[in-house]
């Protein structure tokens, strides 16, 4: 079986806007602050048509710690499994004292999915706003991409093999790579 390149990408940032609480970025944690990022549908139509597959992967520690309900996470996620042409999403419930493999930095997600589908990791890129994102996605070989935003400044970009401005430079960067 041949495998297939493949893009990974960060949810909240990069699907959907984040929540700021108490000036930090955070998931939204209802239907009704989930709001889609600005060209998120165009950027996973137009990767699909590249032939790449698309996944969509969150850390969601605010589960763990009883922030976020079981019933307003899952509402959100079948949102975005059911409203966005996408192959696959998995979230990490848990917090960093679980020291669990799935939890971003750790590159649990993208090998979990990358088995299930047959990726190519080393042809692969993982988009995100995080240094776990970049951290993850150097973990298994895949190209880095940061979207640069004023709350990921030093780490963030030290650790990604691209920053860009916004979603859809990643994905015509990407694409024009696959060309």
């Amino acid at each position: 079986m041949s495998r297939q390149p493949a893009v990974f990408l960060d949810r909240d940032g990069i699907v959907n806007q984040v929540v700021f609480r108490d000036g930090q970025p955070s998931s939204p944690y209802s239907l009704a602050q989930f709001q889609w990022q600005a060209g998120i549908h165009q950027a996973v139509d137009q990767l699909r048509r590249a032939g790449l597959l698309v996944f969509v992967i969150t850390n969601q520690p605010d589960l763990a710690r009883r922030k976020l309900q079981l019933q307003d996470h899952e509402q959100i996620q079948a949102r975005v499994a059911r409203e966005l042409a996408i192959h696959d999403l998995l979230a990490c419930p848990h917090d960093d004292q679980d020291q669990c493999a799935c939890r971003k930095p750790k590159p649990g997600m993208l090998l979990s999915l990358a088995q299930r589908w047959g990726v190519d990791l080393a042809e692969s890129f993982v988009v995100g706003d995080s240094w776990k994102d970049m951290q993850a996605g150097r973990a298994v070989g895949c190209g880095c991409i940061l979207l640069s935003q004023p709350y990921n400044r030093g780490r963030a970009e030290a650790l990604a093999h691209w920053v860009v401005p916004d979603l859809g430079v990643a994905v015509s960067w990407i694409c024009h790579y696959r060309e």
